[in-house]
């Protein structure tokens, strides 16, 4: 699928994604690229738990900023069945408030291909290799966000050129997450063959975005080498600026937790500690000047200035021409 048909299948003007981000993706932001012509996804826990709104609530405000598409990311890991509970509920109230555009992350997206195909609903599923390309290929999604090595949060291990040349056999839109911060970067993607690119950290840096000015800044101040890998977040490793903070508390998990994460009885239990660790420190960061726990991919290179979502979008837009 060219980027032409992949707009055409979102309802969108440019193909080009407004990550889901925990816990930067506040109304205001995903609202505000939907209505530049790119497509702002809502993250679910960042809507409720961080920004404080009742879930339908919450997209009904959304609505109000925007009549253009918005997407949804439904986290799917397996995990407890209040969790599963909550986010089937969540995929229904979306449903039900004309979501169509699903990226899913984590575990088996099959029953969330199901139960948006009575809607005409697409699923569009984070791989990072493709083991779990072929996997989700399987499972009936309709696309891949192939998230490589200069992602931010969990960035894949993967260049861009060589997870796209593993992908693209499988003959499935893919979708480039990482390292695009600049509208050279973003047509260089499109050039690949990639069907859109999904950006998270230039997103950050907007005046739409309520996270932290200390946050934005340290984006608009980093090079690339001050993206480092920290295993302390979730266990597993992280983009994250390296900040007094973080060199504080170092890059490696311990001995016992590694030992733990690799236990069959064990790991379930350490993923969820780090889980709700990672929930309660990411969401003071967004807001505390001085905490600074800030996660951004490497695109931060090309990100300069604090700007309008509108001036980004339009900017990525021209690039097209």
């Amino acid at each position: 699928m060219n980027h032409q048909n992949f707009t055409k299948a979102l309802g969108i003007e440019i193909p080009l994604i407004c990550g889901p981000m925990y816990p930067c993706s506040n109304p205001e932001l995903v609202a505000a690229a939907s209505e530049a012509g790119a497509i702002g996804v809502v993250q679910p826990l960042s809507l409720t738990y961080v920004h404080g709104y009742e879930f339908r609530a919450g997209l009904k405000y959304i609505k109000s900023l925007t009549s253009k598409p918005i997407g949804f990311n439904a986290l799917i890991e397996k995990s407890s069945k209040k969790y599963r509970d909550k986010m089937e509920e969540w995929i229904e109230i979306a449903l039900d408030e004309g979501v169509k555009f699903f990226i899913t992350s984590l575990g088996n997206p099959k029953w969330v291909v199901e139960k948006v195909a009575p809607y005409d609903g697409l699923v569009y599923h984070d791989v990072t290799e493709l083991k779990w390309a072929q996997k989700s290929a399987d499972a009936g999604v309709h696309g891949l966000i192939a998230v490589n090595n200069r992602a931010g949060g969990h960035a894949g291990p993967k260049g861009v050129q060589e997870l796209y040349d593993e992908l693209s056999p499988l003959n499935l839109p893919i979708v480039c997450a990482g390292g695009i911060g600049t509208p050279k970067e973003f047509r260089e993607a499109l050039d690949l063959g990639f069907a859109g690119c999904q950006l998270g950290t230039r997103f950050i840096a907007t005046t739409e975005c309520t996270a932290s000015d200390a946050y934005k800044q340290a984006i608009v101040d980093a090079k690339e080498e001050d993206i480092v890998l920290s295993e302390k977040i979730t266990g597993v490793p992280v983009a994250i600026i390296n900040t007094p903070l973080i060199q504080k508390m170092g890059l490696k998990a311990g001995p016992i937790s590694k030992f733990l994460l690799r236990g069959k009885k064990t790991k379930h239990w350490m993923r969820t500690f780090y889980a709700l660790k990672s929930i309660w420190q990411l969401k003071r960061s967004l807001k505390l000047e001085k905490y600074e726990f800030w996660q951004a991919g490497k695109s931060v290179a090309g990100i300069n200035s604090i700007r309008p979502t509108k001036e980004i979008v339009q900017e990525f837009k021209g690039s097209l021409a």
